[in-house]
């Protein structure tokens, strides 16, 4: 098992440190789903919530958040961001909407906690937009799904 890198010989937190890390081009894709009411999700799907364009706002959300991942995780270092891109996709037969995003950059460290937090903050945003309709969204596996890049390579989710 491998060492925790955010925690020093003495057990006390600590950023680590990547200044002698080699400067590679970094992505990460995660992804989570929110099941919610039929009703609600055509609601959204025809624009027509009191709030607005779901989908529009939520995007948005979620690549505000990814550029500001640094400020919300503790340890997270802060990040010369290439690209953000959030994706919301319906899915009739299952009542859900499916959020992805993907997030690029050039630099020592990886974008992994970059993807998840944008993906995090778009569904929440869909479940605040949502909830005047429908309390009972769920918000539902969060995951990294790919990542490429740096010392540690490749990862795809089987």
């Amino acid at each position: 098992m491998k060492e925790f890198t955010h925690i020093d010989g003495e057990g006390k937190a600590r950023m680590v440190d990547v200044s002698e890390k080699g400067t590679t081009v970094r992505e990460a894709v995660a992804r989570g789903l929110l099941a919610m009411k039929p009703e609600t999700l055509q609601l959204i799907r025809d624009k027509t919530l009191p709030k607005g364009d779901v989908v529009a706002i939520a995007r948005v959300a979620g690549i505000m958040a990814a550029k500001k991942t640094s400020e919300l995780i503790p340890l997270c270092h802060p990040l010369n961001i290439t690209s953000v891109a959030v994706d919301i996709a319906f899915d009739e037969e299952a009542s859900s909407l499916r959020v992805e995003a993907r997030v690029r950059t050039v630099g020592q460290t990886g974008v992994e906690m970059e993807a998840l937090t944008a993906v995090s903050v778009a569904a929440l945003t869909i479940y605040d937009m949502c909830k005047a309709v429908d309390k009972e969204i769920t918000i539902n596996n969060i995951m990294l799904v790919k990542k490429l890049g740096g010392k540690s390579g490749e990862f795809r989710r089987a």
